[in-house]
């Protein structure tokens, strides 16, 4: 996965519509609505979600190893690299979620990142 944080991922812009997405990848595998109320575009190997007014919420593609800039670290180091390198880093639901970074893992299941609109780490720190 190739990530600006906040920016884009996979040179897709947080900022794309739903339409960008189906102009861009044609139509999802599946489209379904998951359980906070996010309509998720799932292309096999990346999910799009969206809230109703069409704002991307979130990214989850899988990621053998997560580029930022001109470094590059392995999935199975990601969890090692967070901890060490942001400090406001913290788990909620399985997740570690790192606000430096804008990403959301489960450290034990292996290869999926979810990136985040900036707006949605407040929501992450927010859950019980």
């Amino acid at each position: 996965m190739h990530l600006q944080p906040y920016e884009s991922v996979n040179g897709v812009p947080l900022t794309a519509t739903r339409g960008d997405i189906i102009r861009a990848h044609g139509q999802p595998r599946s489209e379904s609505r998951n359980n906070v109320d996010l309509t998720a575009l799932d292309y096999g190997d990346v999910v799009y979600r969206f809230q109703d007014s069409g704002r991307l919420e979130e990214v989850t593609a899988r990621a053998e190893a997560l580029h930022l800039g001109t470094v590059a670290v392995p999935f199975r180091d990601l969890a090692v690299f967070v901890q060490s390198s942001d400090d406001r880093a913290f788990d909620r639901a399985g997740f570690l979620v790192s606000p430096r970074y804008g990403i959301a893992f489960v450290p034990g299941e292996p290869c999926w990142v979810t990136a985040l609109a900036r707006h949605c780490v407040q929501e992450w720190m927010a859950m019980a």
